[in-house]
């Protein structure tokens, strides 16, 4: 679907961007770990409200995390795998019934295979360069990375003051307490890791996990 959205004083359609962000606010992002409360995790999360899931390669069973949560939850909640670094990884994200595809980076092929499969994707950027890059190139919202380390909302601030149409999603040292304050700043929805998912895909501590996610929603919301 194309969103044919344009720049300010420009007439000329923008690039097809699929399916525009529309999984609410928040994208956990499960990483490290033994991996061995995915499921678990994953039901915590999406039992709060949560409504996007990102589990990274570098996670142990995330093979099986992403395919369990593509079948438990259907369409109800976007599933995504994160730390694509290779084309080939786009193709396996696809074949386990994943939606989307993340990347700390921007690579065109990933883009490009994303696209053929009919993934979002969801690139790494941090330069205005990159961003606008990123966006020409079809990202579904860029992932502004590492985001606090970059400024946190004051940079966002400033860069989408003239890139306004472009949709980004701030990732990299975000807390649950802050997360608000990227969403002011103009961003379409949050990555939050470690701050909200804490060590629970190792100790299955899935009722911290519901209370960050709770305070977290809470927070976006108003």
């Amino acid at each position: 679907m194309s969103t044919n959205r344009t720049t300010s004083g420009s007439t000329t359609p923008g690039p097809d961007h699929g399916t525009r962000h529309g999984a609410g606010p928040a994208v956990a992002i499960l990483r490290g770990g033994t991996g061995d409360h995915v499921e678990a995790v994953v039901e915590a999360l999406v039992g709060t409200g949560v409504r996007a899931i990102e589990l990274t390669t570098n996670t142990r069973r995330w093979r099986e995390g992403t395919a369990w949560t593509a079948r438990r939850f259907g369409g109800d909640v976007s599933v995504g795998v994160g730390t694509v670094l290779e084309p080939e990884q786009v193709d396996e994200a696809a074949e386990l019934g994943a939606s989307f595809v993340v990347s700390p980076h921007l690579d065109p092929a990933i883009g490009g295979r994303a696209h053929d499969l009919g993934l979002g994707w969801y690139p790494g950027a941090a330069t205005p360069t990159e961003i606008v890059r990123a966006w020409r190139l079809g990202a579904r919202a860029v992932k502004v990375f590492p985001a606090a380390q970059l400024g946190g909302p004051a940079y966002l601030r400033q860069v989408l003051a003239p890139l306004d149409f472009v949709d980004v999603v701030p990732t990299g040292g975000i807390g649950v307490d802050d997360a608000a304050d990227y969403l002011a700043a103009g961003a379409v929805a949050v990555g939050l890791g470690s701050p909200l998912v804490g060590d629970a895909l190792s100790s299955g501590d899935v009722d911290a996990v519901r209370s960050r996610a709770g305070r977290l929603l809470a927070g976006l919301a108003r």
